[in-house]
């Protein structure tokens, strides 16, 4: 996969590309990134924002910049072009999974008051917010749909498994996780956990991502369709 991230502040990258799962994926062939100056591609002199047209608080990133910098990358007519911003679609895991099947995605990332209409109009293919809060430009929430993406590649986590357990990869929240010691300071291991019966410990698993789901996000089961075994189970823990 190709990963190319159009920005105004090129450094903050630099550490998260170099370290983890993001070093290991380039590593392993697994995905290139590449990371776009956008004052590189300015008209006048680096100005890569202005005023906007009918006044009001704030400056606007100019679209010349922007479509200079798309169209300096290799052409792909199936490349995804990503705009970071409040009003995009919510990510989630499911659209994490949808991008890792791509071969090439542009994410562009804005700061100030926002960016002109044009660019959304005709440059972008998806838009994605993270959450609704408002940061102070798009990097940050490039990172973190960056390494959701990167992590779901195959080859480049050492289990082929771990994505597909993960939280939200079910539509449900993942079970409680324990490690060695069995025994640490009196808070002890679920029994089952070490009893070495496959069968139960897969049982244990589903009842407790059914209950934490249930406790803590409940509306996620209101969105998938559960066997009649799942069923039984929330309706045994409802009571």
């Amino acid at each position: 996969m190709n990963i190319h991230v159009l920005s105004l502040f090129p450094p903050m990258f630099e550490g998260v590309f170099q370290h983890s799962i993001m070093r290991k994926a380039q590593d392993k062939n697994a995905v290139s990134l590449n990371v776009v100056d956008i004052r590189e591609f300015a008209d006048n002199k680096r100005q890569v924002d202005d005023y906007p047209f009918g006044g009001g608080a704030g400056m606007v990133l100019k679209p010349e910049p922007i479509f200079n910098a798309v169209g300096s990358l290799t052409p792909n007519s199936k490349r995804r072009v990503i705009l970071l911003c409040p009003q995009g679609e919510r990510f989630t895991q499911q659209k994490a999974e949808e991008l890792a099947a791509e071969e090439d995605l542009v994410f562009i990332c804005g700061h100030y008051e926002g960016y002109d209409e044009r660019i959304r109009e005709h440059l972008v293919t998806d838009e994605i917010s993270i959450g609704d809060f408002v940061l102070t430009g798009g990097e940050l929430a490039a990172m973190t749909v960056i390494d959701s993406v990167v992590r779901l590649l195959p080859g480049v986590l050492g289990n082929a498994d771990s994505p597909i357990r993960d939280s939200f990869s079910t539509g449900l929240l993942e079970h409680p996780q324990y490690t060695r010691p069995a025994d640490f300071r009196g808070w002890k291991v679920p029994e089952v956990l070490t009893s070495g019966n496959h069968g139960k410990v897969d049982q244990w698993r589903e009842e407790q991502t059914l209950k934490r789901t249930l406790e803590r996000r409940p509306d996620l089961l209101e969105k998938i369709e559960l066997s009649d075994k799942q069923q039984k189970i929330i309706e045994k823990l409802k009571k």
